[in-house]
């Protein structure tokens, strides 16, 4: 008996004893956002986080920093950019607004979304919606249609009061985006996406006859790579139509035909 508490005893030290290692070990709370997207945003076009889409990306700032993300866009799609903003508890009322700007850092409209909103005092938190245009894979030169390539989303507060400066606040930012088809489709395509660092990768190119990706300063791109919508159901209907403007003419001329030349004549017609 005296051994089953000496035993008991020694179990329970050794249970006390682990369970504070075993509350060390567990792993704290994800933020909010996906497993593997980025966890901090760019201050600059030049130093914009790059995400891809479908994933949540977060970051932590102040007011009135500027936040950079940038993700890749092929033609027939309508790219939607959502974004949240955690605000601090001890904020006056602060406006947010959602930009987004193309490869040669033309600000995109939106065709609809909230893209600026004003939190009331108090308001945990604010969000933002800017749905694009549908990306086209060819334009003008003096067009400012979205084309192939990086978009860069910036995330700001505009307006604030000298109290709501330098506030701590947190940012969830997700892009999607919707495949469009044929109905997006345009006769021609562009040589190479508006990607930073096309330019010096093709002058490299030129220079060492090999292909060396050394000076892209862009790694993303979409998963089926550049120029993939190529295929779209304008090809379908195409054919469709085809098949049946070739049915159309055999029916019309069965109709028309007549019942030809007789094939008895009558003595003395």
């Amino acid at each position: 008996m005296r051994c089953t508490r000496m035993f008991g005893t020694a179990l329970l030290m050794l249970g006390l004893a682990a369970a504070p290692a075993a509350a060390d070990s567990t792993p704290s709370a994800s933020p909010s956002g996906d497993s593997g997207a980025p966890t901090e945003a760019g201050t600059s076009f030049r130093t914009a986080t790059e995400i891809d889409q479908g994933l949540t990306a977060t970051a932590n700032g102040s007011t009135g920093d500027f936040l950079y993300w940038s993700f890749p866009a092929d033609a027939g799609q309508r790219p939607e950019v959502r974004a949240t903003v955690k605000l601090p508890e001890a904020h006056t009322g602060e406006t947010w607004q959602v930009e987004v700007y193309d490869g040669l850092r033309r600000r995109q409209a939106c065709q609809y979304g909230k893209q600026t909103r004003t939190a009331a005092p108090g308001t945990a938190s604010v969000e933002l919606a800017c749905v694009m245009r549908t990306v086209r894979a060819w334009s003008e030169p003096w067009a400012n249609d979205p084309l192939p390539g990086t978009y860069y989303v910036r995330l700001s507060a505009v307006g604030l009061g000298a109290a709501d400066r330098g506030l701590p606040v947190g940012a969830e930012v997700r892009v999607d985006a919707k495949e469009i088809g044929g109905a997006a489709a345009v006769d021609g395509s562009l040589g190479e996406p508006l990607v930073p660092g096309v330019a010096m990768e093709a002058a490299n190119s030129a220079e060492e006859e090999e292909d060396s990706a050394a000076a892209v300063l862009s790694a993303i791109e979409p998963e089926d790579g550049w120029a993939s919508g190529w295929w779209s159901d304008r090809w379908v209907w195409t054919g469709v139509g085809g098949v049946l403007a070739a049915l159309a003419g055999i029916g019309g001329y069965r109709l028309t035909r007549g019942a030809g030349r007789p094939t008895h004549v009558p003595p003395g017609a």
